[in-house]
């Protein structure tokens, strides 16, 4: 398995990364939003119903 930054050989200790350095790359890329799938904005539209409260028995 090759390291998926650098894709030299992967180091057991640091599987599926070759060393601390891109296990470190790989995690700041998911701390700044690097791997964010992008998305459409829905469409405005009005505000749902506010939820019925349960009646409670009395």
């Amino acid at each position: 398995m090759s390291c998926p930054i650098c894709a030299r050989d992967s180091d057991p200790k640091y599987r599926p990364f070759c060393s601390r350095r891109c296990a470190d790359v790989d995690l700041g890329r998911w701390l700044t939003g690097g791997y964010a799938i992008p998305a459409e904005e829905a469409p405005e539209t009005e505000a749902p119903p506010a939820p019925a409260t349960p009646q409670r028995p009395q």
